[in-house]
C-alpha cells in the first residue's frame, strides 16, 4: 500500500455536520435524512445538526443535535420545513443585531472548529452558498453545497430542492380558484414567489390552465392582458386565470414593494396593481390570491423528495473522497458536481427561447408582448 492511500485512509472524513441556510421549502428534512442514512450506513460517520443555520454555530455552546436513527422515525421526510431550523437574516459577514451590523465570521468559525468536524454539507439558495464560500475560504472549512430554493434560479442546476412543491401548490390554487371564476364570471389573479425569476408562475400557469401568465422576464401591458380576457368573452367564457410572479413590475417599470411591520421591504402587491388596472378599463370583476408562504411550507412532492434524496447521497460521496468546495446538481436526469462559484455564477430565469415558453403560447396563453 502507497504512502498516499496510508494518510487518505488515516484522515478519512469521520465526523460532518449539516445546516439548513435561506428561505425554507418542501425537501428540506429528506434531503438531511438522506445525508444521515448514506453517512452512516457507507462510511460510518457520525452526523451533527446545526440547528438555525449559522445561527447555531454563533451560539455558546454551539447549538448542535447529534443525528441517530431514531431522529428519522416517523414523519419528517413528509414534513415541509427543516426541522433543523433555518436563518435568512442578513449576511453573516454584516448580521444585524441590536439595531447594529456585526460580523460573525470569526464566531462561525470557531464554531465549526469546536465541533471537530471533517466536512460541512449546507443546504441553501445561491446567497447562501455564496456566505457559506467565503467562509469556508476564510476559515478552511470542508463544505459541499446542495441548491434548494422554490425561485429554481440556481443557475447550473435544472432544478433546486423546492421548486416541483412550489409549483404544485400554486397549480392547485389555480385548479381551486377555476370554480369560483366560473361561478361569479370573474377574474381570478393568483400572486405567487419567485424572486426575479418567473419559473414558478411559467411551470403552474401551464399546468393549471391560466388564461394569461405574467412573469418579470417578459414585458406586458394591460391592454393586451384585456385583450386577451375580451376575446374569451367572444368566445363565450366568461371567466378567467391570471397569474402572476411577485417581481412583475407596473407598465412604468416600477417594482411594487409592501412594507411589513419589522421595516423591511419585500416584493409583494403585483396582484393587486393587475386587478386594479383592469377594473379601471373594463366592467370584468377580479379578485386577488397571494399564495405566500404556502409555497415553501407545503410537504414535499414525491419529485423533490426523490431529487433531495439523491442529492444527498452525492453530497456524502464528494466529502467522503475530499472533493470540497463542490455543488451538487441535477443535469440531463442525473446528479453531476460542480466547483461552487461556478454553480452560483449565473443567474437562471426565463429564457426567451425555453420550450415552455413556446407551449404557452401555444396553448393561446397571454404572455407578455412577444413579436
Amino acid at each position: 500500500m502507497n504512502s498516499k492511500k496510508i494518510n487518505f485512509l488515516m484522515n478519512k472524513i469521520k465526523k460532518i455536520g449539516i445546516l439548513t441556510s435561506g428561505g425554507d421549502c418542501g425537501g428540506l428534512n429528506a434531503a438531511i435524512r438522506s445525508i444521515f442514512f448514506r453517512a452512516k450506513r457507507k462510511y460510518g460517520m457520525e452526523v451533527f445538526g446545526i440547528r438555525d443555520g449559522t445561527i447555531g454555530l454563533v451560539k455558546r455552546p454551539v447549538d448542535v443535535e447529534k443525528l441517530t436513527h431514531e431522529t428519522f422515525k416517523g414523519y419528517l421526510l413528509r414534513q415541509g420545513g427543516t426541522f433543523l431550523g433555518s436563518n435568512n437574516k442578513g449576511n453573516s459577514f454584516k448580521f444585524p443585531k441590536n439595531g447594529k451590523v456585526i460580523d460573525t465570521s470569526e464566531l462561525i468559525i470557531q464554531g465549526y472548529k469546536s465541533l471537530k468536524l471533517d466536512g460541512l454539507i449546507i443546504i441553501g439558495g445561491d446567497g447562501s452558498m455564496q456566505i457559506l464560500k467565503r467562509l469556508a475560504d476564510k476559515g478552511k472549512m470542508n463544505i459541499v453545497a446542495i441548491p434548494k430554493t422554490i425561485d429554481n434560479d440556481v443557475g447550473a442546476t435544472e432544478n433546486s430542492i423546492g421548486f416541483h412543491t412550489a409549483v404544485d401548490v400554486a397549480t392547485q390554487a389555480l385548479d381551486n380558484l377555476q370554480s369560483t371564476a366560473a361561478s361569479h364570471r370573474r377574474s381570478m389573479i393568483l400572486e405567487v414567489m419567485g424572486r426575479d425569476a418567473g419559473h414558478i408562475a411559467l411551470n403552474a400557469g401551464i399546468a393549471g390552465g391560466a388564461d394569461v401568465i405574467l412573469i418579470p422576464e417578459i414585458k406586458y401591458s394591460i391592454n393586451g392582458v384585456i385583450k386577451k380576457l375580451n376575446e374569451m368573452k367572444k368566445n363565450k367564457i366568461q371567466h378567467s386565470l391570471i397569474i402572476v410572479a411577485e417581481a412583475v413590475k407596473k407598465e412604468d417599470g416600477s417594482k411594487v414593494m409592501h412594507k411589513y411591520m419589522d421595516g423591511e421591504k419585500r416584493l409583494g402587491g403585483i396582484g393587486d396593481y393587475i386587478a386594479s388596472e383592469i377594473m379601471k378599463k373594463t366592467d370584468i370583476e377580479c379578485r386577488v390570491t397571494t399564495l405566500g408562504h404556502v409555497q415553501r411550507g407545503a410537504p414535499p412532492t414525491a419529485n423533490d423528495r426523490i431529487l433531495a434524496s439523491a442529492f444527498g447521497v452525492y453530497a456524502v460521496d464528494l466529502l467522503a473522497n475530499k472533493k470540497f468546495n463542490r455543488m451538487v446538481a441535477w443535469n440531463n436526469r442525473r446528479v453531476v458536481d460542480v466547483a461552487i462559484d461556478e454553480g452560483i455564477k449565473t443567474y437562471r430565469n426565463v429564457k426567451r427561447d425555453d420550450p415552455l415558453v413556446e407551449t404557452a403560447l401555444s396553448l393561446g396563453t397571454y404572455l407578455g408582448e412577444i413579436r
